[in-house]
């Protein structure tokens, strides 16, 4: 099934103005308008939040947004720049989450994620991802995703807060509720649909359509159809212009898996060759598909180092054939090596040197493309004496960075995910507990070990000035070795509140 999510920027004009000043750009809290002129007069284009809670809105004459508002910030309006930077903004939208996408409007994107949710958690850590990175950038952002791009636009502009999942296979009732503005109709549309007494989407479900396509044309019509996903509407992707790709058309639509994965394997033979001769290899493959339909599919492959390799790369594109829907017949297959860098070259080892190193970036791959590239990982020690923030988690294939566990104190194998409270009987400030009761379950200390202090990080925290733990490795009648720590040293109730936790388990 068809899925798409809607980007909606509603102050990208301002927000970017903002980020292209840098330190210099106004503050957020001082209200921001930028004007253009409508024949002999000027209007507000666009205004940012501050503005907006003013009470400003783009289409106010800027004599009265003044009069409203003391020490407004004017700066005149640069759509061209504007539009030139959405596209960027595509581009790098593309390169991170899905292959096919596209500008919508001067204030949004479009992006067709059908099958690739899964590389980045799901669709909502997907959307949770895409708007906190751009928030990181100070861009403001909602997004929603939807069985249909109608859709989608709908909800990420009148419902998504900041982000709105529509069921998969949503019924047209789920966009009743919504304003007629929701439809992207022409304004005089709109405004004469208002004066006939309509005022929702579903006030137009219920009504018949020749009568409305007789009194406004079929792009009322269109527009409902592709809003309940009864219509087609392909999204024209954006492409860098340094793209490298490889593509074949076919007199007769082919639909067959087999035949599918022989020009797969073709065309990687032929993008191999073109990275060769500029001496690269590919990070991320997306293979775009067009339908005799003129419907687009696209199915996008990741890997962990640079690869060149034909073979290896068709495997982890046939692996995803399964994800395809031919419809009647693809009559264009697209090849794109989406992310290509430097091929990183290695000695050939011989016998007379060490013993090779095996290279696991093809399985990291194979796992990669099939739960997701943030479910793949390895632990990496950093350096600080708090356990939990002593390990981060990088990337698989991620250069060693030559840092080491520390190796003075035992550390468990499994570490909780968060310190969990436990119930002790033990003697202070110094003693390790006699029994131990966790997640319900009555323990007996048969031996035990330590304490270890470890002091707080008050250069991060003033909390943690005076902050200690103290922690024990205990083995309990079972044999089973559990890590644990007091939070306090025994005597000091600034130190800690004293309380035990559960912090790992041994084996």
């Amino acid at each position: 099934m068809t899925r798409v999510v809607s980007l909606f920027l509603p102050s990208w004009s301002t927000d970017r103005l903002r980020r292209k000043g840098g330190d210099a750009a106004p503050p957020l809290e001082a209200p921001l308008i930028l004007i253009g002129r409508e024949g002999s007069r000027r209007v507000v284009v666009s205004a940012d939040a501050a503005a907006q809670a003013a009470g400003l809105r783009p289409g106010m004459p800027v004599a009265k947004a003044q009069v409203l508002v003391r020490d407004l910030l004017i700066q005149d309006a640069d759509p061209v720049a504007d539009f030139e930077a959405l596209e960027r903004l595509a581009l790098w939208v593309l390169q991170r989450f899905a292959p096919i996408v596209a500008v919508d409007g001067d204030d949004g994107i479009v992006i067709d994620t059908t099958g690739a949710d899964h590389l980045h958690g799901g669709e909502e850590a997907m959307l949770d991802a895409l708007i906190g990175r751009l928030a990181m950038s100070g861009i403001s952002a909602r997004a929603a995703v939807a069985d249909s791009w109608g859709a989608a636009h709908a909800f990420a502009r009148y419902v998504a807060q900041p982000a709105f999942v529509a069921a998969p296979g949503h019924c047209p009732a789920t966009i009743s509720p919504l304003p007629l503005e929701a439809l992207r109709l022409p304004a005089a549309m709109t405004h004469d649909l208002r004066v006939l007494g309509f005022e929702w989407i579903g006030d137009l479900l219920l009504q018949p359509r020749a009568p409305l396509t007789l009194r406004f044309g079929p792009e009322l019509g269109r527009r409902l159809d592709q809003a309940i996903g009864a219509a087609a509407e392909p999204i024209d992707p954006v492409r860098p212009a340094d793209l490298i790709e490889v593509r074949r058309s076919f007199a007769e639509p082919i639909g067959a898996a087999e035949t599918i994965a022989r020009y797969i394997g073709k065309l990687v033979v032929a993008l191999c060759e073109r990275l060769e001769e500029m001496d690269l290899g590919a990070r991320r493959l997306d293979l775009h598909l067009r339908r005799v339909d003129n419907q687009r599919q696209a199915i996008r492959v990741g890997m962990a180092v640079p690869v060149r390799d034909a073979k290896r790369l068709t495997r982890l594109l046939c692996d995803r054939i399964e994800t395809i829907d031919p419809g009647f017949g693809i009559e264009v297959l697209t090849l794109v090596a989406s992310i290509a860098e430097p091929l990183v070259r290695k000695q050939t080892v011989s016998a007379l040197i060490e013993e090779a190193i095996p290279d696991v970036s093809d399985l990291i791959d194979t796992l990669a493309n099939r739960v997701g590239e943030r479910a793949v990982y390895r632990a990496a020690p950093l350096s600080s004496d708090v356990p939990e923030r002593a390990v981060a988690q990088i990337p698989a294939m991620a250069p060693d960075t030559g840092a080491t566990w520390p190796g003075h104190w035992p550390r468990p194998a499994r570490l909780l995910p968060r310190p969990e409270p436990i119930e002790t009987v033990a003697l202070l400030p110094d003693h390790p507990p006699v029994t131990f009761t966790w997640r319900g379950i009555r323990r007996r200390v048969r031996r035990a070990d330590g304490p270890e202090r470890v002091f707080g990080e008050w250069w991060k925290r003033d909390a943690e000035l005076v902050a200690v733990r103290d922690y024990f490795r205990l083995e309990d009648e079972a044999g089973e070795r559990y890590w644990v720590y007091r939070a306090g040293d025994g005597e000091d109730a600034a130190t800690g509140s004293h309380r035990w936790f559960m912090h790992g388990v041994f084996g």
